[in-house]
């Protein structure tokens, strides 16, 4: 290969003696590809999840080859690695256009080439639609020659095969790319990939194919590759797309904001407002008028069905006694050791990062960061204070990473969405069966963040004092838990899952949110230090509840 300068618009950068079909079989090429090539694409691109940490070097570790009648495409798989000492796995599918740059279908170009005077641009396969096709056609069975038969391409059998007939990018790039197939399949293109099968194939796969769970979007097929080693790695989940109205996060943004107008609209007395204790399951026909005069019904009414879904989803998850990757178990040593190791890790991180950060905070939120660093040992204490031996209940397969931005809202009803689990975990922590109140943790927290982004964000909408809203704030998001409870609680154990009686459902609660709350710290400091008072409200409301 030789380099020479960019004299114009239509001479390469980069200068080949190979061919694009042997690429990849040319060290020389996989070199410059990988150290100078794919640098400069890669960090511009919003799905590399590197951007904290100094990338060292780039190596390309695998390649798999697709062909159609009009181009040869390679699936290629990276590993950087960082000055940190750690490193991650991307998959990049790429394809080498010839022509000039007006005569591309897209303006994303990895970057200009010559193959043997043959020059043109390497471009991400994705933005390319004979590939979309290509892939496409082998997910739904028809023919077409597969070059690289460790690439396995599936269709599940609930799904009947059916004719391209559209392909385009659903959204914005995200940490995955999405397509859009004929208007009715999603399939979803995992960028930062594991040495595993991805926790949302397995588990959408599972719902869809082995339980009678209806609401999530229905797994239609998917494309694996299948290492020498036996390992297998996830590049592509297709799905049903769920018509829908937005995400639940939005729509509760949206209830919420009418919820606190009432406030002044009906002169609501906020110190009037009858309290109830954190977890008290609260049926809906019991709600003080007073309530339901500040809050309305509708979003009781959500939160109900939203917990009656929830619940489905965990009795599904635990329903199978064959396929051991989603069977029920005991609590145990093992379980224990692991828990605690990890959550000790992450909550020094924590501290480090608040001690480091003490200068941006101010007001409530400097007085409550204050007040977390005094009770660092108790909440230490509290992270270790897991006593396996005292649990009754089940641990299952979870959705893992579940808030109302994982939930899409389709008239009254809600589906729910990406099970990859939570991004700061490791593949093979995502998959550890774990309490289904970890998720119902999850959505409580969701709830606290949704009350004071409504507070937050206030546009003028509101006149009444913000000590007011919050006040009121607290209130509501006790009745949301209580009733959520009611219904999530009543549903699962009717369907014999066992999530334990009531003092062990309330410890692993306040041990689940209060994991979830110290996790949320880490992001907020960073990223909007205003916004750490919700989760320093957060984990001294939950100290404040275990003392009582």
């Amino acid at each position: 290969m030789s380099k020479k300068a960019n004299t114009n618009v239509n001479t390469s950068d980069f200068q080949f003696k190979n061919t694009w079909e042997t690429a990849f079989e040319d060290q020389e090429f996989i070199k410059t590809f990988s150290t100078e090539i794919l640098e400069d694409y890669i960090l511009k691109k919003r799905w590399y999840a590197g951007k904290s940490s100094t990338l060292k070097y780039i190596e390309v570790v695998d390649h798999c080859k697709l062909s159609s009648d009009k181009n040869t495409y390679f699936g290629v798989l990276i590993e950087i690695n960082f000055s940190e000492a750690f490193f991650q796995d991307y998959f990049i599918p790429v394809s080498f256009i010839p022509g000039n740059k007006e005569n591309l279908e897209t303006g994303t170009i990895i970057a200009p080439v010559t193959f043997q005077g043959v020059e043109g641009h390497l471009i991400d396969a994705l933005h390319i639609e004979d590939f979309r096709i290509v892939v496409f056609n082998r997910i739904m069975g028809y023919s077409g020659e597969n070059n690289h038969k460790k690439i396995l391409f599936h269709r599940s059998e609930t799904m009947k095969p059916m004719k391209y007939e559209s392909s385009g990018f659903m959204g914005g790039e995200q940490s995955n790319t999405s397509i859009i197939y004929n208007n009715s399949l999603v399939m979803k293109f995992f960028r930062r990939i594991y040495t595993s099968k991805n926790p949302d194939y397995e588990i959408s796969r599972f719902l869809t194919e082995k339980s009678n769970f209806k609401n999530i979007p229905a797994y239609v097929g998917s494309i694996n590759l299948d290492l020498d080693n036996g390992d297998t790695i996830t590049l592509a989940l297709m799905q049903d797309l769920i018509e829908n109205e937005g995400d639940a996060w939005k729509y509760m943004l949206e209830e919420l904001k009418s919820v606190f107008t009432n406030i002044e609209k009906k002169k609501i007395k906020v110190k009037k407002l009858p309290a109830i204790s954190l977890y008290q399951r609260q049926p809906i026909n019991s709600i003080p008028p007073e309530i339901i005069d500040f809050a309305g019904l509708n979003i009781f009414l959500k939160v109900s069905k939203l917990a009656q879904r929830t619940a489905e989803m965990h009795i599904a998850l635990g329903s199978d006694m064959q396929d051991t990757a989603f069977t029920p178990t005991k609590y145990n040593g093992d379980y224990a050791v692991w828990l605690k190791n990890r959550l000790i890790y992450m909550f020094q991180n924590r501290l480090n990062t608040i001690e480091n950060n003490m200068h941006k905070l101010d007001g409530e939120a400097l007085e409550l960061a204050k007040e977390f660093l005094d009770k660092k040992k108790e909440i230490r204490e509290h992270f270790l204070n897991f006593n396996w031996t005292r649990m009754k209940s089940e641990r299952i397969r979870i959705h893992g990473d579940y808030h109302l931005g994982q939930v899409l809202v389709d008239h009254d009803d809600f589906y729910l969405l990406d099970f990859e689990g939570e991004p700061e975990s490791t593949i093979q922590d995502r998959k550890v069966k774990q309490p289904p109140l970890k998720d119902v943790a999850g959505m409580f927290r969701s709830f606290h963040y949704a009350i004071y982004s409504t507070i937050f964000n206030n546009d003028g909408s509101f006149s009444t004092s913000q000590e007011d809203m919050f006040e009121a704030g607290e209130v509501l998001y006790k009745y949301m838990i209580g009733v959520f409870m009611e219904t999530y609680v009543h549903k699962v154990q009717a369907e014999n899952l066992n999530i334990g009686y009531k003092q062990e459902i309330e410890f692993l609660l306040d041990y689940c949110l209060l994991e979830k709350a110290v996790y949320e710290l880490g992001y907020e400091l960073n990223s909007r230090p205003r916004w750490t008072i919700i989760p320093l409200r957060g984990i001294a409301s939950i100290l404040k509840n275990k003392k009582n």
